[in-house]
Parts: structure tokens; C-alpha cells; sequence
């Protein structure tokens, strides 16, 4: 699985690896050796526990080309670096008393 992204597919093997850690829950203790699966839950634990946090996280990534674009309309969102000391005058270089 990759890091960057979240897709449905990614999304579907989230829900089979849950529906597996349940079913051996279950038939361990339906069996009576819950403990004795203790490897193979710690496992499927920690597995479960990154894609769940990998999901949670999901809406914050951004990927380059996102925070590119973001970086884009922040900047053109902003107030410019540099305002002009008098929004009348066209030519700062004239002076104002000198005749046109």
C-alpha cells in the first residue's frame, strides 16, 4: 500500500483486514484459545492500528501537485509585497508642481 494515498481499494483491504481480526476474536473465543492467537492478534493489531490512523489522517495529506495549487491561491489571496505610496500618481518621477 502506498503512503500518499487513500482509495477505495485501499479502503476495501482496511475492511477485510478488520473483518479478519474480528473473525479470529470470535472463533478463538468461541473455541476457548483466545491467548493462544496472541502472536497472530498482536499482528493483525498493529497492521489494523496503522491503517486506521493512515485513514484518519487521509483528508490532511496533500499530494505535491494539491499543495502546489493551495500555494497558488494563498498567494494570489494575499496583499501584494508593495504598495504604491500614492495611488494617483502614474509617474512618481515627475514633480507634481512641474507642468505637463
Amino acid at each position: 500500500m502506498t503512503e500518499e494515498t487513500y482509495g477505495d481499494g485501499r479502503a476495501r483491504e482496511l475492511q477485510a483486514l478488520l473483518r479478519r481480526l474480528a473473525d479470529l476474536i470470535h472463533e478463538s473465543q468461541r473455541t476457548g484459545r483466545l491467548q493462544d492467537h496472541a502472536p497472530e492478534l498482536m499482528r493483525l493489531l498493529g497492521e489494523a492500528r496503522s491503517e486506521l490512523f493512515a485513514w484518519e489522517v487521509r483528508s490532511t495529506y496533500d499530494t505535491p501537485e494539491i499543495a502546489d495549487s493551495r500555494r497558488i491561491v494563498d498567494e494570489a489571496a494575499s496583499p501584494p509585497d508593495f504598495l504604491p505610496s500614492d495611488s494617483e500618481d502614474d509617474e512618481p518621477w515627475r514633480n507634481s508642481s512641474s507642468p505637463d
